[in-house]
């Protein structure tokens, strides 16, 4: 019987051996930049200018593989792409015929590659613009919707998780789900020039904007030196003299509900980026939620950002396929919206002159 046992753990740890055998094969005759762009780009989300770039930044970054059968870095980069690409399994990834790792292989290298994306990457593509770049979003709006001095739009979308292991309830969202409620905003070309993907799902759009640092810049610079141009947001935002919201209500071929239509319009680019955005990085998509802690998955958020300014810069475009994810998942309960009073008459001040000017 013992005997048995044995030739079966035998057999069981030749298997093992025999499988990593072939899974290191094929890393060592694997490079997927060998691969056709167009089959390139599908499995991976970008082109292949794209991803020299980030092999550029990741191999600067990463110590030298010293083992014989150390993973290099392309094969790292590749196996987090093809995660981020298409959610779901570690494991799943690491059976890609271009990536062949065991799944505790992929769940190391993920964390190494995000920590030294994020860390070089977010800092480097996601800026507020400078006053000159203010100008030229502002001007591309105007042109385009006739709204003046607008600079950005922003807007709240869900992101799903598993269930945290701890404060669950705060996660908890208005649909049945565990999410981080993620702020964002664009500019005229669909970059996203901020985000904040640190609150929980049970958080409203209005209570993230309000406790964001770039609400407390906007009102510094407000303060500071006036008016220098406007966000648009929708009506789960407060109206504040630097973030437009449309009227409530108001009445048809009114002067208001112009307004409201421009507002609509010029505002869909926010929803526009994050549909983009979750497209090209289907982890983030709600039907596939991210499973894993709340602070891991805000690290996939933040480099999930960063590579969709990247694939803008290097024109890499994915095609518009079938997948309909606005960025207002979650309502907002409007009644629990309260202006600021300290900013409301110089708030409606403002959008008046603009309504009355469209």
């Amino acid at each position: 019987m013992y005997s048995i046992a044995l030739r079966e753990m035998i057999n069981d740890e030749e298997e093992k051996q025999k499988q990593k055998s072939i899974r290191r094969q094929l890393r060592d005759s694997s490079n997927p930049l060998e691969l056709r762009e167009p089959l390139f780009h599908q499995h991976y989300r970008l082109n292949k200018e794209a991803f020299k770039y980030l092999l550029d930044v990741l191999s600067s970054s990463l110590p030298p593989v010293k083992q014989k059968f150390g993973v290099p870095p392309i094969i790292k980069l590749a196996a987090t792409l093809r995660f981020l690409a298409e959610g779901g399994y570690q494991k799943g990834v690491g059976k890609d015929h271009e990536v062949g790792l065991a799944q505790p292989s992929v769940s190391l290298i993920m964390a190494e590659v995000l920590n030294v994306l994020e860390e070089r990457l977010c800092p480097e593509w996601i800026k507020w613009p400078t006053q000159n770049e203010c100008r030229r979003i502002s001007q591309d709006f105007f042109m385009k919707f006739n709204m003046p001095s607008i600079i950005g739009c922003v807007d709240g979308t869900h992101v799903n998780i598993i269930s945290p292991s701890h404060n669950k309830h705060l996660f908890y969202n208005r649909k049945g789900k565990f999410s981080l409620n993620v702020l964002l905003i664009c500019d005229n070309e669909l970059r996203i020039r901020y985000v904040d993907a640190t609150h929980a799902g049970a958080c409203h759009d209005s209570f993230v904007w309000n406790v964001s640092m770039i609400k407390s810049k906007l009102q510094e610079d407000y303060l500071r030196n006036g008016s220098n141009g406007w966000l648009l947001g929708d009506a789960g935002y407060p109206l504040q003299p630097w973030l437009l919201t449309p009227y409530r209500t108001p009445q048809v071929g009114s002067v208001e509900a112009k307004f409201n239509d421009v507002h609509s319009r010029c505002r869909n680019i926010i929803e526009r980026t994050n549909g983009v955005l979750k497209n090209r990085w289907r982890c983030l998509l709600s039907a596939r939620e991210l499973h894993y802690s709340p602070s891991k998955a805000v690290k996939i958020i933040n480099v999930c950002a960063a590579l969709h300014n990247i694939c803008i810069h290097y024109k890499s475009d994915i095609e518009h396929e079938d997948i309909t994810e606005t960025s207002s998942e979650v309502m907002e309960n409007q009644s629990s919206i309260h202006p600021d009073e300290n900013f409301l008459p110089a708030s409606q001040r403002i959008r008046n002159e603009i309504a009355n000017s469209l």
